[in-house]
Parts: structure tokens; sequence; C-alpha cells
């Protein structure tokens, strides 16, 4: 047979199909419908308010982690007052201020302290006092809270704290009372390494007790503002608080039980009699992540009041200022 006479394959749709492939090809796909589209991007948007909703859960869950971090944060800084990066890294103090650190002045206020005055204290008083272990661990500046009715409150608090943290304790005393004549400064200074507070709107000495705490000197101070005629606990001042939460430094609550009683205001030296007297210092606070200076204070007084009743009956007998008794 020739080439010409070779059958040539046929062409167009009848054209037969190759070995292995079907008989009929498949129908192509339709093209989508405007509903399809539709559904897809309604699924979408469903899609993308799930994410929102599981952003949102997650942001809750952060910030509930962060508070919790927050929490942790506080309870760490409370376990590590002893630690001993908190007794030091203070700003070194510089002219006046280097003689409230001073070795020589905390070397001659233990022997005036619990020498001299100690053995007044035990001629006159009889003296308890109870401190919460955590005290003992605290290095570095701390503020020293406490009620305040009588003028042996601070060398009682001063006299009664551990001497690894009252060594450089410095008393706030009022500047118009105890700074006006050579020799009641004097003392002050030597006996409680005191510096001035300014009463009556002066301005004069406004900061000192901040460079003080920044400089590593723990304070003590009386936020009554002065001393209390019945012995009952006033309102406090919120500028503790406020020192504290400013310098980044615990407070430590104290209460005296006795103090008023035993040589309330207007009294030059103690009653007959050895009259009971108890300090008391409660467990080291520091401020809540924000807290306010005035809510802070409140805590500390709540604080300074559970102390004083807690150990009143004890030393005193009845109730304490304030509260009736109990039947």
């Amino acid at each position: 047979m020739t080439t010409q006479d070779t059958p040539q394959e046929p062409e167009g749709a009848d054209a037969a199909p190759a070995d292995g492939e079907p008989a009929h090809a498949e129908p192509t796909p339709a093209e989508p419908t405007s509903a399809e589209p539709t559904r897809s991007a309604s699924t979408r948007m469903q899609d993308a308010g799930a994410r929102m909703q599981d952003a949102g859960t997650r942001m809750q869950d952060a910030g509930a982690r962060a508070a919790d971090d927050l929490r942790d944060r506080s309870k760490r800084l409370l376990g590590s007052l002893s630690a001993r990066s908190r007794g030091e890294g203070w700003e070194k103090p510089t002219g006046e201020l280097a003689k409230y650190r001073s070795r020589w002045r905390s070397a001659l206020r233990y022997v005036l302290q619990r020498g001299f005055f100690g053995a007044v204290v035990r001629t006159n008083l009889t003296t308890t006092r109870a401190v919460h272990r955590r005290v003992r661990t605290i290095r570095g500046p701390f503020v020293l809270v406490s009620n305040h009715s009588s003028h042996i409150d601070a060398p009682m608090l001063a006299r009664g704290l551990p001497w690894a943290q009252a060594r450089f304790l410095s008393t706030g005393v009022a500047v118009d009372y105890f700074f006006n004549v050579w020799y009641k400064r004097l003392f002050v200074r030597l006996i409680f390494n005191a510096f001035p507070i300014d009463r009556g709107g002066s301005r004069k000495h406004s900061g000192t007790s901040r460079k003080l705490l920044r400089a590593g000197v723990p304070i003590l101070v009386f936020p009554e503002g002065g001393r209390q005629k019945t012995g009952e606990l006033a309102d406090f001042k919120p500028g503790a608080a406020a020192l504290a939460i400013g310098v980044g430094v615990p407070v430590v609550p104290a209460a005296i039980v006795g103090a008023h009683e035993a040589m309330p205001k207007g009294r030059s030296w103690p009653v007959p009699g050895r009259p009971p007297v108890r300090v008391v210092f409660g467990e080291p606070m520091i401020s809540l992540e924000g807290e306010s200076a005035v809510d802070f204070s409140a805590r500390i007084r709540a604080a300074v009041k559970n102390l004083y009743d807690e150990h009143h009956d004890e030393v005193l007998g009845g109730a304490a200022p304030g509260e009736e008794e109990s039947a």
C-alpha cells in the first residue's frame, strides 16, 4: 500500500478517542455562581470575628498574668528585704547629710540609747517589746511609722528596734520645738539622729526626709502630726506613705502601748510606780501597684491600730481608747 492510501485520523468532534481515554469527555466545570463568593465572604467575616474574640481573650489572659506578675513582684520585694542589694547602692551622703550615716555618731548613740537611757528607762518603767521576725531582715532604708502620745515614744522606738536596723535611724522632730534652742538641738541630734520637720506651713526643710532615705538612712515619722492628749489614735497624714512610695522603700508599722498612761502630754517625767510600756513592731509593708498615698496611709494606720489593740489588754487591761468595754 502506498503512502497516499494510508487512512487519516478523523478530525473534529467525531474523532475517535485515544487508547485509554473515555469515549466521552467530562463536561467543563461550570463557572461559580454569585452565591458562592457571598458565602465565602460571610465565612471570612465569621473567621475574622472569631480571631478578634480570641485576641480579646488572649489580652484578658495577658492582663491577668500581668496582675499576677505584679503581685509576685511585690511578694518578692517584701521577701528580698534582707537582700544585700537593699543595703547598698544608695546615694552616698555628702555635706550636712553625711553626719546621719556617721559611724562614730552611731557608736555614741548606742551608748546613750542602750546604756544611759536604758538605765533611766529600767528605773522608771516596766518595758517589753515585740518584734516581727521580718523586721530583723531589713537591709537599707525604711520608714518607721508609729502612734504618738508621749515624749518617751521616740526613745522607746529607737531603743526597742533591733540595732542592725536602728543604728542610723533618724527621727523627724518639730523644728519650732526642738531646733529653736541649741541644747535641745544638740540633744535630739545626738540621741535620735534627728532631722527637722517644718510645721505651720513653712517649707524651709522640705525634702530632707526624701534625701535621707535616698542616702540609705531609715527615718521615724509620727504621721498624726503631734502628741495626742487622750492616747486615742488620730488620723494619719499621708506624707509618710508618699515618701515610701516615692523612694520605693518599705514601711514598718509600730505601736507604743502604755506611753500615754506612763507619761502623758504635759508631764516631764513618768508617773511613779514603774508603769508598763510595750513597743510593738509589725510586719513590713509595701505599697500596692497603683495605690495612692492616701490609701496606703489608711492601710498603715489600720496596721498600727491593730497592733495597738492586740496588745492593749495584755499591757494595760480593759478596752483600748475609743472602744467600748466588752460585756
